[in-house]
């Protein structure tokens, strides 16, 4: 993490809470997808007659509120972040602070279902990091957009046995940034990278690399046919 600077949304690895710890420079904010996990899989565990009273569960109440949250966050998506903090404060907040309330009112160990008392377990040790969202509004709920870039890389990997240099990991790693950074601003991958490969060739003697802001993926300067039609 050396040079990292900011916010690190994630799961509740005792790796991350050592950096938050240790790093002046970090912080961070568990994701709440990981936190409703275990309530989702105590109610996929239901068997039987069970599955009648899944309404009555702990874990079907905390889903229920967790779900309340994320519909509150949803609304907010497309404000800025000074707005969606401002929104966050009034609207996402007390149901936030009810859920913990709620929380913190179950006793674990009057609770049959494991994966109820771990998701139980979870909230409440992780409540601190749970709540970093609310406090800037560039901080998303949860790390799944993160988790959806990198799975194509982390499905393929098993086959890419053959990338077996540092230098050779390092231009994967680029082009996969490249790739995903372009999937973000909505370009047509293959006209993208067709259209790097046209230019960069191009400046083969340049001394300046400035050309290169007008080719990256977020740059307006990109023609037309990069760009997906909305």
């Amino acid at each position: 993490m050396t040079g990292f600077s900011g916010t690190l949304v994630s799961d509740a690895f005792s790796g991350y809470k050592s950096l938050d710890k240790n790093d002046e420079n970090i912080r961070s904010a568990f994701c709440w997808a990981h936190a409703r996990r275990d309530y989702a899989d105590a109610l996929k565990a239901l068997k039987g007659e069970d599955k009648n009273y899944a309404h009555e569960t702990v874990a079907h109440k905390a889903l229920v509120q967790i779900a309340a949250i994320y519909k509150a966050e949803e609304a907010l998506k497309n404000l800025t972040a000074e707005e969606r903090y401002s929104r966050r404060q009034r609207e996402v907040k007390p149901l936030v602070e009810a859920y913990f309330v709620w929380v913190h009112e179950q006793d674990p160990a009057t609770i049959l279902s494991q994966k109820t008392r771990d998701g139980l377990n979870y909230s409440m040790n992780q409540e601190k990091y749970l709540k970093v969202f609310l406090e800037d509004g560039n901080i998303p709920i949860d790390n799944s957009a993160t988790e959806r870039a990198i799975r194509p890389f982390t499905i393929g990997r098993a086959n890419w046995h053959i990338i077996d240099t540092i230098y050779g990991a390092e231009a994967s790693a680029t082009i996969y940034s490249l790739v995903e950074t372009a999937k973000a601003n909505k370009l047509k991958i293959y006209e993208y990278l067709k259209h790097l490969l046209t230019e960069i060739p191009k400046h083969i003697d340049d001394t300046s690399m400035d050309f290169l802001e007008d080719l990256l993926p977020w740059s307006e300067k990109l023609p037309e046919e990069c760009h997906k039609k909305i």
